[in-house]
C-alpha cells in the first residue's frame, strides 16, 4: 500500500504540472481526490488492514492528500497569472471593442428631463403607491357616485378589497391625481410639484392607448395665481423637452376634478402637423387635460376655495414620447423588442 501511495504521488504531480487550464485541474483533482478518486480509494482501505498498521497509512495517505492540495492550489495561481499576462505581439494601440451597455427606456428619460424641467421652476417631486383607493381616486376628486371610471370597465379594483366603505375599496389607481389630494393634505401651502407614476384603466389598446401607461401631473396651488401662468408655463415646459417651439392649442372640456377645465392638445411632431394614425388625421395630438383645481378638490385638501387657486395638468407621458422620437404605436415602448429599444440608447 505504501508503494501504491507513493505512485499515486507521483503521477499527481505530472497531472498537475501538465494542466493547462483550471477545468484541466479540477478534473485531475477530481480524479485523485473526488469520491471515487484514488486516493481517496485508499482511505477506504484503511479499515481492511492489520490495526497496527492503520495509523502508519493513515499518516500517510493524508499527508500525500496536502501535498496533492498545496500542489493543486499553487498550480491554479500559475494558470491564472498567466492568464492575465500581456502577450509579447498585443498592440496596445489598436482600438479595443466597447462592451455592450444598455441605456435609459425612452420614457425613463423623458421623466427625467421633465422632472429636471421642472425642478428649475422650483418644484417639488413627489411620488406614490400605485394603489389606492375609492376615497382618494373618486370620491376626493369630486367624481359622482354614478360616474362610469368606477366600474369595473374603466378601474381595476382588486379582488377581496373591492366593497365597503370608500376608503376600504382599493383599486390600481387610475390616474395620479389622488395622490395629489393627499400631497396637499400633508404640506404647507403654498404648492408647487410634479408627480410622475404608472397608472392602469381597463380598455382597448390600440395605436394610441395601453392599459398601463405612464402620466406626469403638475399642480400649483397657490393665492392670486393666474390662468395665463399656467399656459405660459405649459408652453416653456414643452419648448424644454423637445427643444423648440411646439404649437399648443386649449380646448374646453369637462373633468370633475377641475372648473373650468380644457383639453390641451400640441401641433403632432409624428406628421408635421399634417395627418397621420396618431393624431386621427387632424394633425393635433391631445396630452394633457388641465383647468383651475376644482372647489371641491381644495375643500376636500383643507383649503378655502375662496383664498386658494392654481392650475393643474397631468401630461400623457407616453405620448409626448411618442411625439419626441416619432414612434406611431405606443405599444411598442412595452414590447421588450430590443431591435426597437436599442435605437435609444
Amino acid at each position: 500500500m505504501k508503494d501504491k501511495i507513493l505512485q499515486i504521488c507521483e503521477e499527481s504531480k505530472q497531472a498537475i504540472e501538465d494542466a493547462v487550464t483550471e477545468i484541466d485541474l479540477q478534473n485531475v483533482k477530481s480524479t485523485i481526490l473526488g469520491k471515487q478518486g484514488s486516493l481517496t480509494g485508499m482511505l477506504k482501505m484503511l479499515p481492511k488492514m492489520d490495526p497496527s498498521q492503520r495509523p502508519e497509512m493513515g499518516r500517510m495517505v493524508n499527508e500525500a492528500k496536502n501535498m496533492i492540495s498545496a500542489k493543486i492550489d499553487e498550480r491554479r495561481e500559475e494558470i491564472r497569472l498567466k492568464a492575465s499576462e500581456i502577450p509579447e505581439d498585443f498592440d496596445v494601440t489598436v482600438p479595443g471593442i466597447a462592451p455592450f451597455a444598455g441605456g435609459k427606456h425612452p420614457i425613463k428619460q423623458m421623466r427625467d428631463d421633465l422632472n429636471d424641467a421642472f425642478r428649475s421652476m422650483g418644484f417639488e417631486i413627489f411620488e406614490e403607491d400605485e394603489i389606492s383607493s375609492e376615497l382618494y381616486a373618486f370620491d376626493k376628486l369630486n367624481f359622482p357616485p354614478s360616474h362610469p371610471a368606477r366600474e369595473s370597465m374603466d378601474t381595476y379594483w382588486l379582488e377581496g378589497h373591492d366593497s365597503g366603505e370608500a376608503n376600504e375599496k382599493l383599486c390600481l389607481r387610475p390616474h395620479l391625481t389622488g395622490g395629489s389630494v393627499r400631497y396637499l393634505q400633508t404640506h404647507e401651502a403654498p404648492y408647487r410639484f410634479v408627480y410622475p407614476g404608472r397608472v392602469y384603466r381597463n380598455e382597448t389598446t390600440d395605436a394610441r392607448h395601453e392599459r398601463a401607461f405612464y402620466q406626469y401631473e403638475a399642480l400649483i396651488v397657490d393665492k392670486d395665481f393666474t390662468f395665463a401662468s399656467g399656459k405660459v408655463m405649459i408652453q416653456s415646459i414643452l419648448s424644454k423637452v423637445f427643444g423648440r417651439e411646439v404649437p399648443v392649442r386649449m380646448r374646453a372640456g369637462f373633468f370633475p376634478f377641475v372648473e373650468p377645465g380644457f383639453e390641451i392638445d400640441m401641433g403632432c411632431l409624428v406628421c408635421g402637423g399634417k395627418g397621420c394614425s396618431v393624431c386621427k388625421n387632424v394633425g393635433w395630438i391631445e396630452v394633457m387635460p388641465g383647468g383651475t383645481p376644482h372647489p371641491n378638490v381644495l375643500r376636500a385638501a383643507g383649503l378655502d376655495p375662496d383664498e386658494y387657486t392654481g392650475f393643474y395638468v397631468n401630461i400623457g407621458l407616453d405620448r409626448l414620447v411618442m411625439m419626441r422620437y416619432g414612434v406611431d404605436d405606443v405599444r411598442l415602448f412595452n414590447s421588450a423588442d430590443l431591435r426597437f429599444l436599442s435605437q435609444f440608447h
